[in-house]
């Protein structure tokens, strides 16, 4: 598995040869620094780890800042292993937008946007009561029974109720590169992507 992190910038539509309306969303991938590079003689297991996104000196422990200075490059913010890069890379190797192809198919890996604290209406899709006659009061969106009495006495676990929604990490698989643009390292793909923009993502390519 190679690829890239990258940032959500948003989304966008692409009209195709035949004419038909494409949602795509554009991101931006890389550059990518290679900050470390693990060996099966030393760690156990083959991959690299790339660092995307400079953020200021003072905010990492000096372990950390040296850890970037052995790849010659500034303190990043992000980093992620990746494994299976068809070519050797080294300490110090800048990955861009070009280790992706137009046509070929890729998966995404952000974080869902949060939501808060939610009911079962928006979080499950519950119906509630639908009808407020009968004597009926505040009933509309609430959750209904969650279990029986004297057995099992308890709710049981997974039970379908309000609580936190959202912020969780999501893999959206098979997206079609649709266009890269590489002098703005801009990779554009077909779909939605999660996550609000400016968001952190992961490109995965299976090759």
């Amino acid at each position: 598995m190679s690829g890239l992190l990258g940032k959500k910038l948003g989304m966008t539509s692409i009209y195709d040869e035949n004419g038909k309306n494409i949602p795509c969303t554009v991101i931006e991938a890389g550059p990518c620094i290679v900050s470390s590079v693990r060996t099966k003689e030393k760690d156990g297991y083959s991959a690299i780890q790339l660092a995307f996104e400079d953020k200021k000196e003072k905010h990492f422990k000096k372990s950390e800042v040296g850890h970037f200075a052995k790849a010659s490059t500034n303190p990043k913010k992000y980093l992620a292993e990746f494994t299976r890069f068809e070519e050797k890379k080294e300490f110090g190797d800048i990955l861009t937008v070009e280790v992706f192809r137009e046509g070929e198919y890729v998966d995404v890996v952000g974080t869902s946007k949060g939501k808060g604290f939610q009911g079962v209406v928006k979080r499950y899709n519950f119906k509630g009561v639908n009808d407020a006659t009968h004597g009926q009061h505040n009933r509309l969106r609430a959750p209904g029974s969650i279990g029986a009495s004297s057995y099992p006495s308890r709710v049981f676990k997974g039970m379908r109720m309000a609580g936190r929604m959202g912020g969780n990490r999501v893999k959206l698989i098979n997206l079609q590169v649709v266009k890269i643009i590489p002098e703005k390292n801009i990779i554009v793909v077909k779909g939605a992507v999660p996550g609000p923009n400016n968001s952190l993502v992961k490109i995965e390519r299976w090759s």
